[in-house]
């Protein structure tokens, strides 16, 4: 549409179709199909009217049958996981013993997110190191982040940077393992300092609203003060981490705040869901998207 016949359409029409360009909607796939295959759950995501999926493992998946199957189902690979996890052993960012460990991780996640035609990898702050203090801690996650930027950038990929809680005496996702009480970097505003400090483009947050709401809750402002630093959102309630309506989060209004600001990302669904997955699926769409 020619930008004179936009200006000709009625005001509510041209409200409506700005809100449309914002958000978009994800599944991480682990979470919500636990027992499926990829090539399963990406099924059910297009199922769900969502365009994207994501997961962590790239190592355990064939690149070239899940770029086939997600260009035919019209899905868009939203991100990998860049070092593993919570504790990535070797290749965490708080020790500057373990930089090298996590360039290398990085490095070949890079190639991992070429192959699968995926823009974005998620990165963990691993544990903390015991009997430091934080200050030289965050330097050398500042520090290993900005070696980072000259993997990425060349590739276009970004960075996100994902805030865990510390406080919850069991992780949903994983109730027989650890509950991340050692993980390093559970506050938002450190999160953010961290962003301002690399100064690249190519390095945002995940504000993840289950870790959030436990650690700090104040969800509607934090966003709205830092939605350019913020690369990729992930939704799930509290306590149990079910499905939004579950819990003590309001979600339409999480989800009318960040429409608000214009946030084009996606919102991932990163929940035990308590019900059917699929039915899940298509009711929080339906919240969203009446946000």
């Amino acid at each position: 549409m020619l930008r004179r016949e936009v200006l000709k359409l009625p005001a509510p029409l041209m409200m409506a179709q700005a809100q449309a360009r914002t958000f978009k909607l994800s599944v991480r796939v682990e979470a919500v199909f636990p027992r499926l295959s990829l090539e399963a759950a990406m099924r059910q995501v297009a199922a769900a009217q969502y365009e994207g999926f994501e997961f962590g493992d790239w190592r355990k998946q064939d690149a070239g049958k899940i770029v086939q199957l997600k260009n035919r189902l019209g899905l868009e690979c939203v991100c990998l996981v860049g070092n593993v996890g919570v504790n990535p052993v070797g290749m965490g960012l708080c020790d500057p013993a373990e930089r090298e460990g996590f360039l290398r991780e990085l490095k070949a996640s890079t190639d991992a997110a070429l192959r699968f035609e995926s823009k974005r990898l998620v990165v963990l702050s691993g544990f903390k190191v015991p009997g430091r203090a934080r200050g030289p801690q965050h330097a050398s996650i500042v520090e290993g982040l900005k070696r980072a930027h000259d993997i990425v950038s060349p590739h276009g990929i970004t960075m996100i940077i994902e805030v865990v809680n510390t406080l919850a005496p069991v992780e949903p996702l994983n109730p027989a393992g650890n509950n991340h009480a050692d993980y390093y970097l559970d506050r938002t505003d450190e999160a953010f300092a961290i962003v301002r400090a690399v100064n690249s483009p190519f390095l945002k947050v995940l504000y993840d609203t289950y870790h959030t709401q436990i650690m700090e809750g104040n969800l509607i402002s934090t966003i709205r003060k830092n939605i350019g630093m913020i690369g990729h959102i992930h939704i799930g309630d509290v306590p149990e981490r079910h499905e939004p309506g579950t819990g003590e989060i309001h979600f339409p209004n999480v989800f009318r705040a960040i429409r608000e600001t214009g946030y084009g990302g996606y919102m991932a669904m990163e929940y035990v869901p308590a019900r059917e997955p699929l039915a899940t699926l298509k009711e929080v769409r339906a919240m969203a998207l009446a946000a």
